[in-house]
């Protein structure tokens, strides 16, 4: 199995040092997600955000391997999946296997973030922790430099359209003096033209974006006002 899925992973997260912008398709059309996905790539998204949320960690259920398996079929995108999950050592190996490319878990579900982000490096996969609103940073400081991308949740995780918590970003700024420039941060939650300059300023470099893109008709204009004001 571990060769299958070495096998399978071929796409990576951009170099760190790039500012990203990354559609969630929690806000997409689902009956329509080859065309959606197909919209913001063609303006230059190299990855596209996965909201996989299981009804027990969170109170909303969203997409299973199945999906992830025909999103794989229709882009070359990386798959960042954030599983929203109680047991994400479970059922990761089973997004990877549908093509995911890069796994964020929450480390309030995990008793050892350690061993898990090595089982899922040896998986073929890049992976992260994420942290809810009210989790200290200082929770994932011993895990923080063994990831790829970390991801700070500046909403309640559970459904989209929220505001921004501009208290929960300013994790960014801490977690960045841990890790240095070498390892990404990303920001999801409240993100649109009007917030993603000061989860920029306070060290973020990855940005997921679902209402401030899936949201608006022209997805090519939603995408260039949020890099305007990124001044990318």
């Amino acid at each position: 199995m571990a060769k299958f899925l070495l096998q399978t992973m071929k796409k990576k997260l951009p170099k760190a040092g790039t500012l990203e912008i990354t559609p969630s398709i929690l806000s997409a059309d689902f009956a329509n997600l080859s065309s959606e996905i197909a919209q913001v790539v063609a303006q230059g998204i190299q990855v596209v955000h996965l909201d996989v949320m299981d009804g027990h960690f969170v109170p909303n259920i969203t997409i299973g391997p199945p999906v992830v398996k025909w999103i794989r079929r229709c882009t070359d995108a990386v798959l960042d999946t954030h599983l929203m999950i109680t047991d994400p050592q479970t059922y990761a190996p089973q997004f990877i296997k549908a093509g995911s490319d890069h796994i964020t878990f929450h480390i309030e579900t995990v008793d050892n973030a350690a061993d898990f982000i090595k089982r899922l490096h040896d998986l073929g996969v890049s992976a992260g922790v994420t942290l809810n609103p009210k989790t200290p940073a200082k929770k994932i400081e011993k895990v923080a430099a063994l990831c790829d991308m970390i991801l700070v949740m500046t909403v309640q995780p559970g459904f989209g359209g929220q505001s921004f918590m501009e208290d929960a970003c300013r994790k960014c700024a801490e977690i960045r003096k841990w890790v240095g420039p070498d390892v990404r941060i990303e920001v999801d939650g409240g993100i649109d033209a009007s917030t993603v300059a000061i989860a920029r300023d306070l060290g973020a470099d990855t940005f997921v974006a679902g209402n401030a893109i899936f949201g608006r008709p022209d997805r090519a204009a939603a995408i260039g006002d949020i890099r305007k004001a990124l001044g990318s």
